[in-house]
């Protein structure tokens, strides 16, 4: 298919507008601002576009709540936190075609009524900030952006914000408390974002994928862009394979191609011509599969009804030489350092599960861990008030569903059977 979001960024000045302009960059603005705010948001209802970020949720509904409520001002927020352990698609927008997420979020703008927008950037992409406020001066010199854009009435301010590295601020309350300047803590929802966001305002969070879809949409029309990939979630989809393939990176792919064409078609399969034996498909929160479940549609409807979440889109493979008790207990080790300590079914569970895990991993595995770790896994299901809690559940509960031999043998043999 034609390359859209990653159109160019072979090109060494593809951050530059020139180079964005000369391939219609800003057209699909220009078509917009001659739009009611109403249309476009009907044009995305009937494109189905889905928010990219994880969730999958309609992106012309949510707008549709915001757009409906009566307060002013709007905020228009970019999810640029891209904290997901195997998650680095985003990244290529960001550092070599900045300028198709700045058009989309002015059109997205135009859509809401929203004056402002903000990029919340990930702290460790330094080099991106620098990129993108070069990309937002460049854009308001040439009037796309900023005060009365391309002569249409319309304001729209775009501003970067840089987060410091909390994975938590990938949930969006999070990152809203933290564009305000307080902690990131999720909050309690209802109410949500859409009427009750940043500084009490309506607010449209978005990530950097979803938001950069917009130009393309826009320019080709709802019909054609549903007609691409997945009829259930149309659209380009961006993947990231990182692991055991001979050629990881990020691929541009129609909504809907299965994990295993991902693998063997496009990356090359499995180095060294290893033997698969998992794979994590949509990032390390997303449920691990075997390997006779990879001939799953990779979208948002499709993956739950083969187990897993499309999730961010991010492929971590994983050949026969891997310990998956040592992935499992790395993973908790992330979402133990990561949990921002409000619940405490998250705070002291996911501790709980790290130190049984260790003590598995370590050879000091006792009868009845296995049964331990999914009770401790239960009891933080639910009962959080963000995902990170149900993510680092879900991985212990899914390792150990499809790879329950290995947890024993450790336990077994008193160490990893692997070595």
């Amino acid at each position: 298919m034609e390359k859209v979001l990653l159109a160019n960024i072979d090109n060494p000045k593809s951050a530059e507008i020139g180079v964005y302009e000369a391939s219609g960059g800003y057209d699909s603005l220009r078509k917009s601002l001659e739009l009611a705010p109403d249309d476009i948001i009907e044009t995305v209802k009937k494109a189905n576009l889905r928010g990219r970020g994880g969730a999958g949720f309609p992106t012309g509904m949510k707008w549709m709540f915001a757009s409906k409520d009566p307060k002013f001002p709007k905020y228009l927020v970019c999810n640029a936190d891209e904290g997901e352990p195997g998650t680095f698609k985003d990244r290529p927008i960001l550092e070599k075609n900045p300028h198709i997420l700045i058009e989309g979020m002015a059109i997205s703008g135009h859509a809401l009524k929203a004056e402002f927008g903000y990029i919340y950037l990930r702290g460790e992409y330094p080099a991106a900030k620098g990129i993108l406020e070069e990309a937002i001066r460049q854009a308001e010199a040439k009037g796309y952006i900023g005060d009365n854009m391309m002569g249409s009435g319309r304001n729209f301010k775009l501003a970067v914000h840089q987060g410091a590295g909390a994975y938590i601020c990938g949930e969006e309350t999070a990152l809203i408390e933290s564009l305000e300047g307080k902690k990131g803590h999720p909050r309690i929802k209802p109410p949500f974002p859409v009427n009750v966001g940043a500084w009490g305002m309506p607010t449209i969070v978005n990530n950097v994928e979803t938001l950069s879809n917009m130009p393309f949409l826009m320019r080709v029309g709802p019909e054609a862009y549903a007609a691409i990939g997945s009829k259930e979630c149309p659209g380009p989809k961006l993947f990231c394979v990182s692991g055991h393939v001979n050629k990881p990176g990020v691929y541009e792919l129609p909504m809907g191609v299965t994990l295993r064409e991902i693998i063997y078609d496009h990356c090359g399969g499995i180095k060294n011509g290893k033997t698969l034996k998992a794979v994590i498909p949509g990032g390390i929160s997303t449920p691990v599969l075997p390997p006779d479940k990879i001939d799953c549609p990779m979208d948002f409807v499709n993956m739950p009804k083969h187990g897993s979440m499309l999730g961010s889109g991010a492929v971590i493979v994983m050949d026969e030489s891997v310990c998956l008790v040592k992935v499992c207990l790395r993973a908790l080790k992330f979402f133990e350092h990561e949990s921002c300590g409000k619940c405490t079914p998250c705070r002291d569970g996911v501790s709980w599960l790290r130190q049984v895990l260790a003590r598995i991993e370590g050879g000091e595995g006792r009868p009845g861990d296995i049964e331990l770790l999914s009770e401790v896994a239960g009891n933080i299901t639910g009962k959080t008030f963000c995902p990170l809690g149900d993510g680092a559940a879900s991985v212990v509960l899914n390792f150990i569903k499809h790879f329950r031999d290995e947890f024993d043998m450790h336990i077994a043999r008193k160490g990893c059977p692997i070595k």
